[in-house]
């Protein structure tokens, strides 16, 4: 299955060959999670939701402080 992630206006696409997660897609690109909201058809998805099929994710960025 493709993962297509639109990240700071790169697209990064991933092959896996079975269900993953969105933390695993995270993971593989060496994102720290907490840092971002992942977008699906403009939403947001939790970073524990199963991919089982090919899909175009976008990431923002969250900032923090004070």
């Amino acid at each position: 299955m493709l993962v297509s992630v639109l990240n700071g206006g790169e697209i990064t696409s991933l092959e896996f060959s079975e269900a993953t997660s969105v933390s695993e897609v995270l993971q593989k690109m060496e994102i720290t999670p907490s840092t971002v909201l992942v977008i699906h058809q403009d939403s947001v998805i939790p970073h524990n939701a199963k991919i089982t099929d090919d899909i175009e994710l976008e990431l923002i960025i969250v900032s923090s402080g004070g």
